[in-house]
């Protein structure tokens, strides 16, 4: 039962860095929507292609727009911490 305690606890690991890297890409993207980017930078591209679905997301269930800010990216990432809460108590638990 150890190696598999062990691998399920590295795959846990993994989950909680991406996140982590997932809630950084918004934070940036978050940051561009301010200074409003050339939208044929690669980087852009790429940024607005990762975050678009879980804006969408969001944007379908709850009024995200209040006085022209994007509360979006806010809800998205406090969604992200509760889910790493939740997961490193999981694995702290095995």
């Amino acid at each position: 039962m150890s190696a598999l305690t062990e691998i399920i606890q590295g795959l846990g690991s993994i989950l909680l860095s991406l996140i982590n890297i997932y809630i950084w890409v918004i934070i940036v993207a978050a940051l561009l929507s301010f200074v409003n980017p050339d939208p044929y930078n690669p980087i852009v591209q790429f940024l607005r292609r990762i975050t678009q679905p879980a804006y969408n997301l969001v944007r379908r269930y709850i009024k995200t727009n209040f006085n022209g800010l994007d509360l979006a990216p806010l809800i998205i990432i406090i969604a992200l911490q509760i889910m790493t809460v939740i997961i490193s108590a999981a694995l702290k638990s095995i």
